[in-house]
């Protein structure tokens, strides 16, 4: 039904830290020198005085907690959710936080799909899955000649992630589109209920790339909901207002379903006033839409495309992966509760 990923996983990348298995005296052993007289110390310590907390035990206290998921399992919505992730602007972390948040929850029991909606093919990258030229991709999808399991292939980071890859062939094909018969609906009409049940998502990720194109606004049409990253700075605020706009057109004309959320902020950098600022605005203007995490700037973050995976695999034990891991936790624990209520 779909298919197995060709590239190779690049290892995960072991956390830059481990707790010490060595007892105090075994240490001491070692590191004597020649003609140095070791003398016993008179007084046992506790174990609470033994167990010191350090910030490399930390991080591997917090990696352990990401490598081993079975001690956290995520609560699986009563349906299927599809999600855009959408904001026109560049450099605000969209695909980022497309595949690290859908890894989040892969690697924590529920089953994930990414449909890479950006020509750059970036998500396909960070998710490991082939995207050269002539590969089945979303692009043949969008014209009708694939069906989507044909197109799906299964991640490198856990064999609950696939994604529908994105090739250059992409690039032309809002071209291609805007001739087609019910061009804004091609993407809806290949994710009917028939095809999801197929692959079995509980969460759909569709990424859309940096513009308010045929593209985004037929990821928009397909979907019911949106999340918007919104970057920590100025400029990530001043084209939010047209992407509202844009939103409600398609509410008003193509998906009256849609709604808006999730807004995730994004590069925070806590040491400036400025990303303060942005925060509060945010949340005093969209209030429980905006989630209590907060993304930092890291760059581990950055890092781990380059090797194939997302910062979850890359170092599970960094700032940024327990963020991805918090904000995966509270999407989940928030979409679980709307269903209840």
């Amino acid at each position: 039904m779909y298919r197995e990923s060709q590239p190779e996983t690049a290892p995960a990348r072991v956390s830059r830290g481990t707790a010490s298995t060595s007892t105090p005296t075994e240490h001491l052993r070692g590191a004597s020198r020649a003609g140095e007289v070791l003398r016993p110390t008179t007084q046992q310590q506790t174990p609470e005085e033994s167990a010191v907390w350090t910030p490399i035990a930390e991080e591997a206290e917090r990696a352990t907690r990401v490598l081993h998921p079975h001690s956290l399992r995520l609560p699986r919505p009563t349906r299927r959710r599809v999600l855009t992730v959408a904001n026109q602007k560049g450099g605000v972390g969209k695909t980022t936080t497309t595949v690290n948040l859908a890894a989040g929850l892969a690697l924590h029991g529920l089953k994930v799909l990414v449909i890479d909606l950006d020509p750059q093919g970036n998500a396909s990258t960070a998710l490991g899955v082939d995207h050269r030229s002539g590969t089945p991709s979303v692009y043949e999808v969008l014209i009708g000649e694939l069906s989507l399991g044909e197109a799906a292939a299964v991640s490198t980071q856990t064999p609950n992630l696939l994604c529908v890859p994105a090739t250059i062939d992409l690039a032309g094909a809002e071209i291609e589109l805007v001739s087609m018969v019910a061009r804004e609906s091609r993407l809806k009409e290949a994710l009917t209920s028939e095809a999801l049940d197929q692959l079995n998502p509980d969460y759909v990720f569709i990424d859309c790339p940096p513009s308010l194109g045929l593209l985004t606004v037929n990821a928009m049409v397909a979907a019911q909901e949106v999340l918007i990253p919104i970057q920590c700075e100025y400029y990530a605020l001043e084209g939010l207002s047209q992407l509202l706009r844009n939103i409600e057109l398609v509410q008003s004309h193509l998906n009256p379903v849609l709604n808006v959320s999730t807004i995730l902020l994004t590069m925070y950098d806590g040491r400036t006033k400025l990303a303060d600022q942005v925060t509060s605005e945010v949340r005093g203007h969209f209030g429980d839409l905006v989630l209590r995490t907060v993304i930092p700037r890291s760059v581990k973050v950055s890092e781990a495309p380059g090797y194939g995976q997302t910062v979850l695999t890359y170092d599970p034990g960094s700032r940024g992966a327990m963020s991805y891991l918090d904000a995966a936790r509270e999407l989940a624990e928030r979409g679980a509760q709307e269903e209840m209520s």
